[in-house]
Order: structure tokens, then sequence, then C-alpha cells
């Protein structure tokens, strides 16, 4: 090893090396910073004589910044891939549980959820669990095509969630055509955002019109894209970014 070509090579891979481990220890306390951000909440218990509000529920350590369609999330929180009353499911692939990173929201709309569906599952316990699909990154921002699917133009801070309306022969999935919604379920779920204190509430165009899903005016809007699932906003942000 006196060949000075031979301390040149030894140099290199120190430095190759140092850099790697640098690298790693910038990747794990990225790691762990998103950990703390993004912690599971689990649901309340189900209490269907206990209607959910959206201004029940704490903001805890969440800042939802910016706009739904142009804003980013801080302090947010992992919906539990499945529970007793919901499951999660990955439209863009057709897989359960939706990824992690998919389902990270503001904890005032996680928490609004497992209320939802506690409540929903305790007063139809014959139907199927609630299917949850996207709601934000983790640290929010843009969640386009990039990410699979259409991708969506909002979902940004951690205030929108898509939900999967029940189906008639009970399956944990979306429906493949709005005749395989049970419109009575899919009412009462719609009902239970709106009467939570929902700002929007995307539905059906197809159900709409035929009467199927009804809502106040100006809250529960028919909206392209949406025939498999419906999406719910909460109006709880910091419109600056």
């Amino acid at each position: 090893m006196g060949e000075p070509w031979a301390a040149a090579i030894l140099a290199a891979v120190t430095m190759s090396v140092g850099a790697a481990d640098l690298a790693d220890r910038e990747a794990s306390a990225k790691a762990r910073e998103r950990a703390r951000a993004a912690q599971v909440v689990a649901p309340p218990a189900a209490d269907p004589a206990a209607p959910c509000r959206v201004a029940s529920f704490a903001h805890g350590p969440s800042r939802s910044l910016g706009l739904p369609n142009r804003g980013r999330l801080t302090g947010g929180a992992v919906l539990p891939e499945e529970t007793d009353a919901q499951f999660t499911f990955d439209l863009t692939t057709g897989l359960t549980p939706n990824p992690s990173w998919r389902r990270v929201g503001a904890r005032r709309m996680v928490s609004l959820l497992g209320c939802v569906s506690t409540s929903f599952a305790a007063a139809h316990p014959e139907a199927e669990r609630i299917g949850v699909a996207d709601i934000s990154r983790p640290f929010g921002g843009r969640f386009g095509r990039r990410y699979g699917g259409l991708g969506h133009s909002s979902h940004q801070n951690g205030l929108d969630v898509d939900v999967v309306y029940p189906r008639r022969d009970l399956c944990e999935c979306p429906p493949d055509t709005p005749a395989d919604i049970d419109p009575a379920l899919a009412q009462d779920l719609v009902d239970r955002f709106v009467r939570a204190g929902a700002q929007y509430v995307f539905v059906s165009p197809t159900l709409y019109r035929a009467g199927r899903l009804r809502g106040p005016r100006g809250v529960v809007i028919p909206l392209a894209h949406h025939e498999d699932h419906i999406h719910v906003r909460i109006y709880d942000y910091d419109p600056r970014p």
C-alpha cells in the first residue's frame, strides 16, 4: 500500500463510506421526523347517539396551510389501515389497504372519519365497513397524476377525503357502476358528513340526477369522476401558504 495510487484509492473509498454514512443518518432523521409528524390516531368509540361534529375534534399539532388545491400540511396523522368500522382502499391500484403515505390527514379529519365510521357501523351492523381511500400525502402538497390514476387537484392540506360508496352486495371494494351502490346506505353516509359540518360533499352525478342522493344545495354537489366514491371536504384551514 506504499504506492501513490493505492493511497488515492483508499482515500476515495474512505470519503465514499463517509458520505454514505452521512446520507444514511440524514435519511434516518427524516424518517423519524415523518414518524413524529404522522402518528396513527385511534378512532373514538362508537356512540350512535352522539352526532359527529367537525368542531368537536381538536387541532392537536396539525396545521392545514394554504388552500385545498394549493396547500400543505404539518403535524398530520395517519388514518389506521383498518378498524372494526372501516377499511382503506387504493383506488389507483384496486388494492387494500391503502398505503400509509396516501392516508395522512389533519387530526380533525382523521378523528371525524373515526367517528363517522363507528357511528355508521353501530347504526348498520348488517352493512360492510366504510371504505376510505385517499386523504393527503405526509406533508400535503401536490397529489396529481404522478401519484397514480387521475390524481387529485385538491387533497393538498389534509382536509379532503375520498370515501367508497357502500355496495348492495356488501363487497368491501368500490362499485363498478352506480347500480352496485346501495342508495339508502350511501344517502345515510352523505347525511352523516353533512350533519358533521362538511364544507362540501361531492357525489355521483348519475345518482344525483336520478334523485338517489340528496343534500343541501351548495354542500352536496354532483361532480364528474365521483361515480365510485364521495369526496368530503371540511373547512379548517389557514388560507396563508
